[in-house]
């Protein structure tokens, strides 16, 4: 059986960008020191038929939901509020992270929280693929992949079937 004929849109533009800082917390060793990355996110739009206009999605909607998904992201340090390994506080306006013997403090302006266990390009993936998932009105984009670079030539993909209600 063959499987039917699929369109793919591809975004890839200059601006899906953003550099942040993190550190990935290890199970059995101390976590990496805080460092930053110049992040690059790619995305593919997957589905069977195009509508009357010739188009699968409204491109430029989704282009402008991913500049605001990187934008929020863009020159924060990243901290996974979800991990295990960490304490952290918000004191006034900081911040307060304590793992293994670390401290750190930092304005809390420039801190992202984000809803996961560590801040690994696969976990990335998936928050950014949640992020636009959540705002694709329901269509005819049946798959949404998500990509995640860290470094040129390092990058995660997050690749799953939209839920339709």
């Amino acid at each position: 059986m063959t499987e039917p004929a699929r369109l793919t849109v591809k975004l890839a533009k200059e601006d899906f960008k953003f550099a942040a800082a993190h550190f990935t917390l290890f199970p059995d060793a101390p976590a990496e020191r805080l460092h930053g990355h110049n992040y690059r996110v790619r995305i593919e739009l997957e589905g069977r038929e195009m509508g009357p206009e010739g188009l699968l999605a409204p491109v430029a909607e989704v282009k402008t939901r991913i500049r605001a998904i990187c934008q929020e992201l863009d020159e924060h340090t990243l901290i996974p509020e979800k991990s295990p390994q960490l304490e952290v506080t918000l004191e006034g306006t900081a911040v307060t992270i304590r793992c293994r013997g670390r401290h750190y403090q930092l304005p809390a302006d420039e801190v992202r929280l984000l809803p996961l266990p560590n801040v690994t390009m696969e976990l990335l993936a998936v928050h950014v693929w949640n992020q636009l998932a959540a705002s694709l009105a329901p269509g005819r984009v049946e798959v949404l992949t998500v990509e995640v670079e860290e470094t040129a030539g390092q990058s995660c993909s997050y690749r799953a079937p939209l839920r339709r209600a």
